[in-house]
C-alpha cells in the first residue's frame, strides 16, 4: 500500500532530516556549499540579482505553459530571499518535474543535508496548490542537480535492495526516509514483477520495506 505522504512533500523533524541513509551521501559534503556548486560568475551571465529562466542546464527542457506560473513564482521567492545572479531551468526527470536553480555560492538554499531545499519545496508546493482541490502539481526545487544527485542514488539503492530481497527471499527494510525520497523508492520498483513496496511506521521512523511477490 502507497500512503499520501510518500507522493507529497511534508515538514519532517530534524532528526531524520539530518540522518545519513545509506545511498544518500553524494553531492552534500563539499565545504558549505553542498550541491558541489560552481564558483564565480560564469561568462557572458548578467550581474542583475533578478532569477531568469535560460535553459542552460544539462537536460532542460522548454518551459511549457502549464510550469509558467511555477517558475514564475520561484522567481519571486529567489528575489524576496535575496538570492541572486542565478539561472533557474525546467528538467522534466522520471521521478517528476524539477525547477534547477543555478548559480554561485548556493550553500545557503540547499542547507544542511538539503534540509532547506526540503524546506522550500514544502512552502513552495503548498503556495502553488494553495485552494486547489484537483490536479494539483507538484514540482522539486533542486540547486546545482543536489537533489537529482540523490534521486539516482536512491534508485541505486531500490536495485541493489531488489537484488537482495530476491536472494534471500526476504523483506527488506530501508533506513528511515524523508516522503520525498520514499517516492522515488516506490517508483523505482514501481513496474517491478518480482517485488512489492510498502511504507511502514511513524514519522520520523518511516520507511519502505521491499517485500518478494
Amino acid at each position: 500500500m502507497l500512503y499520501e505522504d510518500d507522493f507529497e512533500f511534508e515538514e519532517q523533524p530534524a532528526n531524520i532530516r539530518d540522518r545519513a541513509i545509506p545511498g544518500k551521501g553524494g553531492g552534500g559534503g563539499r565545504g558549505g556549499n553542498g550541491g558541489g556548486g560552481r564558483r564565480g560568475r560564469p561568462e557572458g551571465r548578467p550581474r542583475t540579482g533578478r532569477p531568469r529562466y535560460t535553459g542552460h542546464s544539462a537536460g532542460a527542457k522548454e518551459l511549457p505553459d502549464e510550469a509558467k506560473p511555477a517558475m514564475e513564482l520561484l522567481r519571486e521567492m529567489m528575489t524576496r530571499m535575496g538570492i541572486g545572479q542565478v539561472d533557474i531551468a525546467y528538467i522534466p526527470r522520471p521521478e517528476g518535474e524539477y525547477l534547477e536553480v543555478s548559480g554561485p555560492d548556493l550553500g545557503m538554499l540547499i542547507g544542511r543535508h538539503g534540509n532547506t531545499l526540503e524546506a522550500l519545496n514544502l512552502v513552495f508546493n503548498n503556495i502553488l496548490n494553495a485552494g486547489v482541490r484537483s490536479n494539483r502539481h507538484y514540482y522539486t526545487i533542486d540547486a546545482e542537480g543536489y537533489r537529482a544527485r540523490r534521486a539516482d542514488q536512491l534508485k541505486q539503492l531500490a536495485l541493489a535492495t531488489l537484488e537482495r530481497c530476491l536472494r534471500e527471499a526476504t523483506p527488506q527494510k530501508l533506513e528511515p526516509m524523508l516522503p520525498s525520497e520514499r517516492k522515488i523508492v516506490h517508483l523505482a520498483l514501481a513496474d517491478s514483477a518480482e517485488v512489492r513496496t510498502e511504507s511502514e511506521g511513524e514519522e520520523p521512523e518511516r520507511r519502505v520495506v521491499v517485500f518478494p511477490r
